[in-house]
Parts: C-alpha cells; sequence; structure tokens
C-alpha cells in the first residue's frame, strides 16, 4: 500500500508540473494584468503607450487563441515549500517534477530550451544535468507540498547582476547598484517588468532572494517595513530613468520593485538584482498528502 500511495502521489506532482508549466507560459496571473493597465493609463510618451498597447493586445491574443504569451518559453523554475509529513520524498518530487516538465515539453508542444553548458547540444524536452531548477523550503508539523513554477526567459535573466557592497556603502549603496544595473539594462529586458532585489545572507543567496522577489504578486510590500520603504523608494526612482517601454523612453520602466532580504555577516553586503520581463509568468498548486491538488493562479 506504501508503493501505491508513492507512485499515486509521483503522477499528482508530475500531472501538476506539467500543467503549471504550460498555465503560467499561457496565462498570466490577475495582478500583472492589472499592473500593465495601470501602465498603460499612466504612460505619457507616444512610443511607450504604443508598446503597452501591444502588450495587450498580445495577452489579449493569447487568451483567445490559448496560445503562449511569448515565444521564449524559457527554463522551468520550482519553488517547493514541502511539509515534514509529506509522504512522497524529495528525492521523488524531484523526479516527478522533471517527467512533468519533459511532457509538458513534448505534448503541448513547447520549444526545448535546455542545452549543456559548454557544447551547446540540446540536452532533451526542457531538462537535463540539473534541469529544472528547484529551490526547496520544508515545513514542520505540515502533510502538504506548494509548487510554484516562474518559467524564465533568457532576455531578463541575461540581465542578473551581484555586487558584494561594503557595509559603509549603506542604503545609498543598494539604491546607487540597483539603479546602475536597470539603466544599463535599458530595453533589453523587456520592460516594464519586475525588479527583484535581493539583500544579505551570502553572494549566492543574495541572487535566489532576488529571485523570489520577483515571484511575488506585484505590488505586495515586504513584511518588514524598512525594506518595504526601500521597496517604494527604488519603485520611484526606478521610473524616473525614463527608459520607458522597451526602453524607447517614457514614464513606466518597472512595474514594481520587490525586495527579500537575509541577515548577514557583519563585513558583508551582498546585493543582487534579478529582472523579471513584462510576460511576468507564474502558477501554483497546492497537493495534499492524499493527492489531491489545487491550482492557484494568483500566489
Amino acid at each position: 500500500m506504501p508503493q501505491l500511495l508513492d507512485t499515486d502521489l509521483h503522477a499528482a506532482v508530475e500531472d501538476a508540473a506539467a500543467h503549471l508549466y504550460v498555465w503560467a507560459l499561457k496565462d498570466i496571473p490577475q495582478d500583472l494584468r492589472d499592473a500593465l493597465r495601470d501602465a498603460a493609463g499612466r504612460e505619457t510618451s507616444v512610443p511607450g503607450q504604443r508598446v503597452l498597447s501591444t502588450i495587450l493586445r498580445n495577452v489579449e491574443v493569447a487568451d483567445s487563441e490559448r496560445n503562449l504569451v511569448c515565444q521564449d518559453t524559457g527554463i522551468a523554475v520550482y519553488t517547493c515549500r514541502v511539509g515534514e509529513h509529506f509522504p512522497l520524498h524529495p528525492a521523488r518530487i524531484y523526479e516527478a517534477l522533471r517527467d512533468g516538465t519533459a511532457r509538458a515539453t513534448l505534448e503541448h508542444p513547447l520549444r526545448s530550451n535546455a542545452v549543456h553548458t559548454i557544447t551547446r547540444e540540446n540536452t532533451g524536452p526542457n531538462v537535463g544535468h540539473r534541469l529544472p531548477i528547484v529551490h526547496w523550503e520544508f515545513v514542520p508539523d505540515w502533510d502538504g507540498l506548494d509548487v510554484k513554477c516562474v518559467p524564465k526567459g533568457s532576455g531578463s535573466e541575461n540581465m542578473s547582476f551581484l555586487k558584494m557592497c561594503v557595509p559603509a556603502d549603506g542604503v545609498v549603496g543598494i539604491k546607487k547598484f540597483v539603479l546602475e544595473s536597470i539603466v544599463g539594462a535599458g530595453g533589453k529586458p523587456c520592460p516594464p517588468g519586475i525588479v527583484g532585489v535581493g539583500i544579505g545572507g551570502s553572494a549566492d543567496y543574495a541572487m535566489y532572494l532576488a529571485k523570489e522577489a520577483i515571484a511575488r504578486p506585484i505590488g505586495t510590500r515586504n513584511a518588514d517595513p524598512v525594506v518595504a520603504q526601500l521597496e517604494d523608494e527604488l519603485f520611484g526612482l526606478l521610473n524616473e530613468t525614463g527608459i520607458g517601454p522597451m526602453g524607447l523612453g517614457g514614464d513606466v520602466t518597472v512595474l514594481n520593485c520587490h525586495i527579500e532580504h537575509a541577515d548577514t555577516h557583519m563585513t558583508l553586503n551582498p546585493v543582487a538584482v534579478n529582472y523579471q520581463c513584462w510576460a511576468a509568468r507564474r502558477a501554483t498548486a497546492h497537493i495534499a498528502a492524499d493527492g489531491a491538488v489545487d491550482y492557484d493562479r494568483e500566489a
């Protein structure tokens, strides 16, 4: 009976991954739709208005044709919150996510983006060595599993930046680095999008935090009021750069700025920036211990 339960749960997680990957690529969340419409209402430059009008039309066509919002299907990045009493071992969860990603790529079909880092040879249906990417969080006294899929295309992912600031740089140094990063990126990451900033921890963890930040619903604020204030300040400053939609100039350069942070060493101040393009795709599934799946568009 335990083997049957494992098999059933494996199938449930695999089905969830296959659905999430395609769903995220086709149906962008309501908070993103609202932010794009709000941006179109605030933009005053003619090129910016045309770009945002085209983006909104693109979303409408994707809805009506039940097709992809963007041709770059990215690589599948999953974040798993695993309850300590969830019956399926994380190793088996990873297998199910990998199998679901491959299945979605073949069945839709989707473009296969996965290649060997050195040879550049394709490694399969969006899977390969250490692909898909999975981040883990383990939750005590719980028997469920939450899986969030955030497909990440190369245009925005290429515009990722890390700086090991020194504590003496302070908040001013953080702001300067974020602004320099986004100004340097220009129109390459397909603005307007979400700027994710990770502060603290170590170099690698700061970048993970920045990736976590882009996956939040647009406009949510950090629970720490000091960090939330910095989010508001950066949001305003970034839209004063004049980069505008697709880098053609205008009022709306970013849809929002989100920050995640961690405590760090007294002599460290790592700051990471990760950009999410206007097609900020994400989808979540809640999987119960009995295999029941509840899909959540807005999480």
